[in-house]
């Protein structure tokens, strides 16, 4: 398969993964989506699960690299929280589709293909949780419950998957200011002293997503 015949299959994947839901979504309708035959989508993609594994993998890989990029060199827990935060907004506003179905259909996994992606996952929410530690450990931050706090972050982050539109009122990059505020107070903190340079946030996104 030609590298543009395989991103239209995943790219048609990703959007009906997205809208219908893996178990909603038939062989059929992606061989349509992409305009392949059923025979020829089922040979080159392996089975539904395995397309879907790819389009995970593929996903989160991208963006545990970017998190430690983010970080690296960051020693400020604050800071790292900050371009953490940046980093899931842009990608879950920019990448919608591909985000909600690495979100979304988790569940929808087989029994032996789940606990990879779930490692995954864990990887990227590490890097979260080092950082709440690190500011809790320095007395920065100051959650009632660490995981707890993780974990409501990255929810409230995620959601902007599901409204985020760039005709909307607020520029994305206001709207990743807006959450960093947000992410800071429930974390404790006070709010930036000046405003956060998310440009090297941006460039690291544009790298690790390029199309």
């Amino acid at each position: 398969m030609s590298q543009t015949t395989a991103r239209r299959v995943r790219l048609a994947a990703i959007e009906l993964f997205a809208t219908r839901g893996f178990h909603g979504t038939g062989i059929r309708d992606l061989a349509e989506a992409a305009g392949l035959s059923s025979a020829t989508l089922y040979h080159y993609m392996g089975t539904k699960e395995d397309l879907l594994v790819s389009i995970m993998r593929a996903s989160l890989d991208r963006l545990v690299a970017a998190a430690r990029q983010v970080t690296a060199d960051v020693p400020d827990p604050l800071g790292r929280v900050t371009n953490l935060v940046a980093l899931h907004v842009y990608t879950h506003a920019e990448q919608q589709l591909e985000t909600r179905v690495v979100d979304g259909e988790i569940r929808a996994l087989s029994p032996q293909r789940r606990p990879g992606i779930i490692a995954l996952r864990d990887e990227y929410e590490a890097c979260w949780q080092t950082a709440i530690d690190d500011g809790c450990d320095r007395g920065l931050l100051r959650p009632s419950s660490r995981s707890v706090a993780r974990l409501a972050l990255l929810e409230m982050c995620s959601g902007i998957s599901r409204w985020y539109s760039p005709t909307g009122p607020f520029t994305l990059d206001e709207l990743a200011e807006r959450y960093i505020e947000m992410s800071l107070g429930l974390l404790g903190a006070p709010g930036p002293a000046a405003k956060p340079d998310l440009g090297p946030v941006r460039a690291i996104v544009a790298a690790n997503w390029p199309d």
